[in-house]
């Protein structure tokens, strides 16, 4: 591990879990030496793996195998993330199930406008793809989105034992149905001794939405709406759970922590968060925060001075906000699931030409 003074361990110090925005092999044993305790997997991350061509010898194999392309692409999405559950097992087996928890997504193609699929047949895939990647797992969380359709299917995920992510989370709204519906299923399940469930509130997409949509913010909120909502919901959380007396903590993770605006500070999210449940910051977020020499401290409880609070909850439509991000989110979970089967596609014409 890395010493006490170096910036990442600083960070866990206060309070937080780092999990890693990957499963990239190689990535995933550096950051678990930096302090790392989980990781998590989606499309792209697969795609750019496999653009590396140090999967080849492994799709090769697969294709040998006779398998389609979907198939290629999800049980290489399974031997990644197995390959990550046994760098954090000794996590998980030490916290006795409260860490090392390594997220699987299920198919982002059941949001995609273009199938337009039926709201109840989204569910009942939701329900079985998670029952079935989640069976045989003691430290995999199944990923699913806070649309519609997963915040129906969770309450029959939770209920069956199924460990949970709930992404895709920019609202209160979006978290309270999260909360209420696993927790109904938790509670349905009965074990919940070994009841552990995290929700993904994106942060700096948020900001992104409010400098386009919202420029009339001042330069004093412009830029801590993303902050301003996740610390919120944080609190809702921590009060919601304080009195359920579990064995396993039920927290929030902070998700896209990576700054999109030039100019911001690398750690301006990373920080603005330390002290308290899970971040999943993207592994060059991290090489940045750790050349950075910062030392952090708690801060995820502090929000600014009530001026620039009334300011954000005059001019900020919390409803719109959620219906253009989570519009802009679907595209953005469909479309890498598309562009990594195209891409595997390509591999077939180029491995079997070689």
């Amino acid at each position: 591990m890395t010493s006490a003074s170096s910036p990442l361990q600083s960070l866990i110090a206060c309070g937080t879990r780092l999990w890693l925005d990957s499963v990239d092999p190689d990535l995933v044993r550096v950051n678990r030496a930096l302090g790392a305790t989980g990781a998590t997997s989606n499309p792209v991350i697969v795609s750019d793996l496999i653009k590396t061509g140090r999967f080849d010898s492994e799709l090769e194999r697969l294709l040998g195998d006779g398998l389609d392309d979907e198939a290629i692409a999800w049980e290489l999405t399974d031997q990644l993330v197995r390959g990550a559950q046994r760098v954090l097992h000794p996590v998980w087996a030490d916290g006795r199930g409260n860490d090392g928890y390594v997220s699987f997504e299920l198919d982002p193609l059941l949001e995609d406008p273009a199938l337009d699929l039926p709201h109840g047949e989204r569910v009942a895939r939701y329900i079985a793809l998670g029952t079935q990647w989640s069976e045989g797992h003691d430290n995999r969380m199944i990923k699913v989105p806070a649309t519609p359709a997963g915040l129906e299917a969770v309450e029959e995920l939770a209920a069956a034992g199924v460990t949970l992510n709930v992404t895709l989370i920019f609202s209160p709204r979006q978290y309270e149905l999260a909360r209420q519906n696993v927790w109904r299923g938790a509670q349905r399940h009965g074990r919940l001794d070994r009841f552990k469930s995290v929700y993904s509130i994106f942060v700096s997409r948020v900001d992104v939405y409010t400098e386009k949509h919202v420029p009339q913010l001042s330069s004093r909120a412009q830029g801590l709406v993303g902050i301003v909502n996740a610390k919120r919901i944080w609190q809702q959380n921590q009060q919601f759970w304080a009195d359920k007396q579990l064995p396993l903590a039920q927290e929030m993770i902070f998700a896209s922590t990576g700054t999109k605006k030039p100019g911001d500070a690398p750690w301006k999210y990373v920080e603005a968060f330390a002290g308290s449940d899970i971040q999943t910051n993207p592994p060059a977020t991290n090489e940045l925060v750790q050349a950075s020499g910062r030392t952090f401290a708690r801060q995820v409880d502090q929000l600014p001075d009530t001026e620039v609070l009334a300011e954000i909850d005059r001019l900020v439509d919390v409803d719109r906000l959620e219906q253009v991000l989570m519009e802009e989110g679907i595209d953005k979970f469909a479309t890498p699931q598309k562009d990594l089967l195209a891409l595997i596609a390509q591999k077939r014409t180029a491995l079997a030409a070689s």
